[in-house]
């Protein structure tokens, strides 16, 4: 299995695939004028804005479940093995991804408003419907919408559960070891996805406005509580603070272990943890009630700020700052070895260590409690994502059972992914997330060369903006924009 799914990993994520993400993101944040700057203190103030209603959740919200999905093993264990198979530099292009693909994400998430419906007395929307309406391509968006169930629903909770399960053993011991029918595991692994399983089941059977009235408690207090530890180190330490940043910049552009695994690594765990481009923002981003599409695209493009900028740096500087962490080369030789040879870069030990050298006895049991709910909050959101898709083939099929048989294989692989090897998860994760991205991407620059409906509603927004309007409107025919039902039906009532 580990063999397949690194030869599947091979093809998926090669220089062809970075290189799409980063063009993506320069071409957006250009056709935008770089919206993510020059809208900035907007962002921050429609993020407050808002409210939710019977059929939307409000857009901090939708923030909040996109941030869910954001905002998980990725920041922990992803910067981890952004480190330690690119070198420090990886991280600066952990930040050029987050940056340009602000800009990405802005682009899909309004493209996700344009083109929603309700459905069940809900919004949704996502990449399967405006590559449909937009694109015109129904085959398209089915491919994408089985990709994604798939990736959502098979491929990626298991690397949340298994960064949990990862850090509870290295907290609190792996316990007794127990022979099962699929393998030797160790006792607390077995106990930690018995748990994660159980809640998870509570969760997802109680619907979206339950995900998202968890989400948007848990999410921004243990951001808040996680970077607050980091400050904390990064301040005991601000002495190294400038031969940290100094080394992150040099080595991302004559890195040790290569020019390619800087960036390859760098870009591929920048948009494991962003997201953006991925395609899965877009559909939390179709759920938020507003006036115009602009405004949850502006809300869901400061969200890989917090992301990437704010929590991936926070988990780069304790690692680098404290020295916990090795460079692997080729083969089994290491660039640098700070660490025991066996302290595994795609799990959280590198940031348990880090952190517990500064506060003994502190940082393993946090990095556990943090990765249980940042990574607990992600496999909600990919529930979220991949039962969207489901519906979104209902509307043709109309099979029973889906939504249920989705509950289950999802609580099977979150389970499996607990109690297996790191690797094994990741890489699983790893195809997961590149098969959405090169579907999505790629849709939406077809789509921006066929009518450039997220820029002619970004333009709307801002001469809306500027004329002082009390209440934004958005007519799309008046636009231009084709198959936007659900926004033309509203301007018709009003």
């Amino acid at each position: 299995m580990q063999a397949f799914v690194d030869f599947m990993n091979g093809i998926i994520w090669s220089p062809a695939l970075i290189y799409l993400c980063l063009g993506a993101g320069l071409f957006y944040s250009i056709m935008t004028r770089f919206v993510q700057v020059r809208l900035f203190r907007e962002m921050w103030r429609l993020l407050f804005s808002g409210k939710s209603s019977d059929k939307g959740i409000s857009s901090f919200q939708a923030l909040a479940v996109s941030l869910s999905g954001r905002v998980g093993t990725g920041n922990i264990a992803g910067v981890a093995a952004a480190i330690g198979f690119g070198g420090p530099g990886a991280v600066f292009w952990m930040w050029v991804v987050a940056f340009l693909g602000a800009a990405t994400a802005y682009a899909e998430s309004t493209l996700a408003q344009i083109y929603k419906e309700e459905q069940d007395g809900q919004y949704r929307g996502g990449p399967a419907y405006y590559i449909e309406k937009a694109m015109g391509q129904k085959w398209y968006a089915w491919i994408f919408a089985i990709a994604t169930i798939l990736a959502c629903g098979v491929f990626l909770p298991g690397v949340q559960s298994n960064s949990i399960g990862n850090a509870v053993e290295t907290a609190f011991g792996s316990g007794d070891m127990i022979e099962t029918a699929m393998g030797t595991l160790s006792f607390a692994k077995i106990v930690t996805g018995t748990i994660v399983v159980l809640v998870l089941g509570f969760i997802i059977f109680g619907g979206v406005k339950r995900i998202a009235n968890f989400t948007q408690v848990v999410v921004p207090f243990m951001a808040l509580a996680y970077i607050i530890i980091a400050c904390v180190i990064v301040l005991l330490n601000a002495d190294m603070l400038p031969e940290i940043f100094g080394m992150i910049i040099g080595d991302a552009f004559t890195p040790m272990a290569g020019l390619g695994a800087a960036i390859g690594w760098g870009v591929k765990r920048g948009v494991y943890s962003n997201e953006a481009g991925q395609g899965t923002g877009p559909h939390a981003a179709a759920a938020a009630e507003v006036d115009h599409p602009a405004q949850q695209g502006l809300v869901q493009a400061f969200s890989v700020y917090i992301d990437t900028l704010f929590v991936c740096t926070a988990t780069a500087l304790m690692i680098l700052i404290t020295g916990a962490y090795n460079v692997h080369g080729a083969g089994d030789a290491f660039l640098v070895q700070n660490l025991a040879a066996d302290v595994a870069a795609n799990s959280p030990a590198f940031t348990q260590t880090a952190i517990e050298s500064v506060l003994p006895g502190v940082g393993s049991p946090f990095v556990a409690f943090a990765l249980f709910f940042f990574s607990f909050t992600t496999i909600l959101a990919y529930y979220y994502i991949a039962e969207t898709n489901i519906a979104y083939i209902q509307r043709t099929l109309h099979i029973p059972g889906l939504n249920l048989m989705l509950k289950i294989v999802l609580m099977a692989a979150t389970f499996y992914g607990s109690v297996k090897t790191a690797n094994l998860a990741w890489g699983m994760g790893d195809v997961g997330v590149g098969m959405m991205a090169w579907l999505n991407i790629v849709g939406i620059l077809i789509i921006f060369f066929m009518a450039r409906p997220a820029i002619k509603a970004l333009k709307d927004y801002e001469a809306q903006r500027k004329a002082g309007v009390t209440e934004y409107t958005f007519d799309p025919k008046k636009l231009g924009i084709k198959n936007a039902k659900f926004w033309e039906d509203r301007i018709n009532k009003k």
